[in-house]
């Protein structure tokens, strides 16, 4: 049932917010002629996909975790995607594409190595990666990999409707800051 839901949303997102990803792609144009970052990230079975989000760190940072990276490496325009979440619009195409859900594990590096293995220990990778989730709502990041596979896996066993709505309804309210930059 997630999974219809997830189409319906990302395709009505893309659709409806359309006018916003093409405004925020012309700034993102002026602000570092590149405006979307794409990614390999782990995803459902441990099996790599590309993610596409706005870029918000200069081009020819480093990728590495968002925990790992500089402050300084941020655009003043990133600084503003990253506080409003709207740089993970883009990923509502990979959404559509079924290479990840509205509400699920956020999709870890293939270097992120503790984490994949906390993560495989749990079975987490059976679902598939999210732009949101508990983790999310709860400042949970991949700094503290364990936690995080742990928090993922109780998200897993308590999947419902009713959280898939919560998660997602508390991410669009402001909840949760996303991943700590080191400064």
């Amino acid at each position: 049932m997630t999974r219809l839901l997830d189409i319906l949303f990302a395709a009505f997102g893309l659709i409806v917010g359309s006018p916003i990803l093409l405004l925020l792609t012309l700034v993102g144009w002026f602000d570092t002629r590149s405006p979307l970052f794409h990614q390999v990230r782990v995803g459902r079975n441990q099996q790599h996909f590309v993610l596409v989000k706005f870029r918000t760190m200069r081009v020819g940072t480093a990728s590495v975790a968002t925990h790992l990276a500089s402050t300084a490496a941020i655009t003043p325009f990133g600084h503003f995607l990253r506080r409003t979440k709207l740089d993970e619009l883009p990923q509502l195409w990979n959404v559509l594409k079924g290479e990840m859900s509205l509400v699920g594990p956020r999709p870890c590096l293939p270097t992120q190595t503790e984490l994949i293995d906390e993560r495989e220990k749990r079975q987490v990778f059976k679902l598939r990666p999210g732009i949101t989730g508990l983790a999310q709502i709860n400042n949970i990041d991949m700094s503290t990999p364990e936690l995080l596979a742990e928090t993922d896996a109780k998200m897993l066993q308590n999947l419902s409707l009713l959280n898939y709505f919560s998660y997602i309804s508390q991410t669009l309210l402001g909840k949760g800051q996303g991943d700590k930059i080191r400064r």
